[in-house]
């Protein structure tokens, strides 16, 4: 069990690495259905497994001109508002019934990466702090409520919407995403009894794989990598929404 929770961690620090995002929509997954996680115990630990490693990938990141701090922190402080807000709303609701919202955001976002190649931007924004603060703001709340950092959503959102060049928003997503967890870990304490040897060893293993990935990133083609994770994300999603709507039907 130790091995498949480091070979898991290295895989979520992996995608963060590489993409900006990714960790959480397969870590509540992994830890509900391969570690056999409670699902509002899986949503609190996602969060400080997705958000120490992002925290971990953004400092590596600092200098290299690829994180926006001014954009990272309008979105994200708006974005943790939400989260905190929400938080609470996830004790409320059906474990089948929050795999099933998971899922089908999980098919709408592998949509949007599938078409990615239509999201790339060349250009620096022009200041429009009203929508990062408004994106920010949406995307703080699927925090808060499903218990995912963000970035599969954060990095479309500040290329499509903030207008962000797309090697800016992998490196600004992973600020966003640390701040947006922080948030909705604060609202979750205090639920869920959790398993901290096992987030630890999740985290570890993911700041290993974060590292690889930020090295990784410069050199591999990102429209490529983008494509095979989301038609996983899609794979996945369908198997979640079988799962789930069986359990419904009984």
């Amino acid at each position: 069990m130790l091995i498949l929770e480091i070979v898991l961690g290295l895989i979520i620090g992996l995608l963060l690495g590489l993409l900006g995002g990714g960790g959480s929509i397969l870590t509540v997954p992994a830890l509900v259905y391969v570690l056999g996680q409670p699902a509002q115990a899986a949503v609190t630990a996602s969060l400080v497994i997705v958000g120490s490693s992002s925290a971990f990938g953004a400092t590596m990141r600092r200098g290299s001109g690829s994180l926006n701090l001014a954009v990272a922190l309008l979105f994200g402080l708006s974005g943790m508002a939400a989260a905190y807000v929400t938080a609470n709303l996830a004790a409320n609701i059906p474990s089948a019934v929050l795999m099933l919202m998971f899922a089908l955001l999980m098919l709408v976002v592998g949509g949007m990466m599938i078409a990615g190649r239509h999201m790339e931007r060349d250009e620096a924004p022009r200041s429009q702090p009203v929508k990062v603060v408004a994106v920010g703001a949406g995307v703080g709340t699927l925090t808060g409520v499903l218990g995912v950092g963000g970035g599969f959503l954060i990095v479309p959102a500040l290329v499509m919407w903030v207008g962000l060049p797309m090697a800016q928003a992998v490196g600004t997503s992973l600020i966003v995403i640390a701040m947006n967890s922080a948030a909705g870990l604060a609202g979750h304490l205090g639920g869920a009894s959790l398993d901290w040897a096992l987030i630890g060893t999740f985290a570890l293993a993911g700041f290993a794989g974060t590292y690889v990935g930020t090295r990784l990133n410069a050199r591999l083609g990102a429209d490529a990598l983008r494509k095979g994770f989301a038609v996983f994300v899609i794979a996945l999603a369908l198997i979640l929404l079988v799962d789930n709507l069986g359990r419904l039907a009984v």
